[in-house]
């Protein structure tokens, strides 16, 4: 049985200077840090301990940070993955959000901006958020969407815009807009006004 520690978070990333200065920066915030240094070490180590929160690189040799998140999501692991990665590997970040990272930041990352975000993935991931859905008990495609993705096409119901989409879910505007356009593919809707009317309306 996984025991799961508050403060613990776990940075995988295969460059040594990127773990040094994440555990620096993080231990200084009263975090416990383990670094890994590939996916594998990673994964085996998630089964026992869970940690509180997952910064990974995405662009890893070997076993990629996608294939990571695969793995985590098999075996049902529900701590906040942040995917971090360089300008090149965006579509692979993007990748890593449709596979359950619950953000991404992008190299070089502002140290101030990912110690408050790690803060608060730790806080939502620990308090269930019990927020009455606006949508309509079914609509087409509803078993297609992830958890998270339910989410971000509940705050889009209500009228958010992709900033307050993501101020009130923790994740970056960006990231919304992925999810966003992930939702739309999904359920086939043409623009935003078409996806509210698809998933408001009783069907």
């Amino acid at each position: 049985m996984s025991t799961h520690h508050r403060n613990d978070v776990y940075v995988v990333d295969d460059d040594p200077a990127v773990r040094d200065a994440l555990s620096t920066i993080l231990s200084m915030e009263g975090f416990g840090v383990t670094g890994f240094a590939d996916g594998p070490s990673f994964v085996t180590a998630a089964r026992h301990r869970r940690p509180a929160c997952v910064i990974l690189d995405v662009n890893m040799p070997g076993t990629s940070g996608l294939d990571v998140l695969r793995q985590l999501k098999a075996s049902a692991s529900t701590a906040p993955v942040f995917a971090i990665s360089g300008q090149a590997d965006i579509p692979m970040a993007v990748d890593a959000i449709r596979n359950g990272a619950l953000d991404f930041f992008e190299k070089p990352f502002d140290a101030g901006r990912l110690v408050s975000r790690v803060r608060e993935a730790i806080a939502q991931s620990e308090q269930p958020a019990a927020q009455p859905s606006r949508l309509a008990s079914y609509f087409p495609g509803m078993e297609l969407l992830t958890p998270r993705e339910r989410e971000v096409l509940e705050q889009i119901a209500a009228g958010s815009s992709n900033k307050e989409a993501g101020r009130t879910l923790g994740i970056s505007p960006r990231t919304v807009e992925v999810h966003r356009a992930r939702i739309m593919e999904k359920l086939g809707a043409r623009n935003a006004a078409d996806l509210v009317r698809i998933v408001l309306t009783e069907h």
